[in-house]
């Protein structure tokens, strides 16, 4: 199996080393960036990064600058890596984009292990059918069958659905899945995802308790 590159952006040295070391006995290819600017130019240069571990705070440009940067072009997952634990910084990287917040000083083998399983949704997401709980979505045909019937959902509702289920138990924010499913061109009122969320739920029938509100942030898919 071909070697998935991992780009590692922190100006330590000895945070990078850490780092790549741990991720390179996984098995992964590791790329290194020692500030934001070189981080875009290898970003853009390799063109097949699978995944981004990003510092907060670095020289020339910060990982908020590159996270906004590379979501112009990409939605390659980010995992950002801070000293700090102050939920407005991580709410900000959740409006971002960001797939994981991850605070220094942390175990290197849970970083692997997040690194893991964000590759792993990743690749759920570019198969073309996902079936969990009764339900089938088949990316191809834009088709979704609950118990084997189908159901009439329009564009979002597919691809609200999809987004869910491929990030299936992580909460999601309302910024975030405006990012994800209208993309960041859309401009409107993030209600219009309560909107969505209220039919698909009714269209899904006993399925759509399988989609859970988190009072005050957005929403979560979850199969009990």
């Amino acid at each position: 199996m071909e070697r998935l590159k991992v780009l590692v952006v922190d100006d330590e040295s000895r945070m990078r080393k850490l780092v790549k070391d741990f991720l390179s006995r996984s098995n992964y290819d590791v790329l290194e960036a020692e500030n934001g600017e070189q981080a875009i130019d290898i970003f853009f240069e390799q063109k097949d990064i699978s995944l981004i571990i990003l510092d907060v705070m670095m020289p020339k440009m910060d990982g908020w600058q590159v996270c906004r940067e590379i979501r112009k072009f990409s939605k390659v997952p980010i995992i950002m890596l801070t000293a700090k634990s102050d939920e407005k910084d991580e709410l900000l990287g959740f409006e971002l984009g960001v797939d994981e917040y991850i605070s220094k000083p942390f175990s290197p083998k849970i970083l692997v292990a997040r690194v893991e399983a964000i590759v792993r949704r990743a690749i759920q997401t570019s198969e073309e059918t996902i079936e969990i709980g009764g339900i089938l979505v088949d990316k191809a045909a834009h088709e979704v069958k609950i118990e084997g019937v189908a159901i009439e959902l329009s564009v979002k509702e597919f691809e609200l659905l999809t987004y869910f289920i491929t990030n299936r138990g992580v909460a999601l924010s309302r910024e975030k899945i405006l990012n994800n499913v209208w993309n960041y061109d859309y401009f409107g009122d993030a209600r219009t995802i309560d909107t969505h969320v209220k039919k698909l739920r009714s269209k899904m029938g006993d399925k759509g308790d399988y989609i859970k509100t988190i009072w005050g942030m957005g929403y979560k898919f979850e199969v009990v």
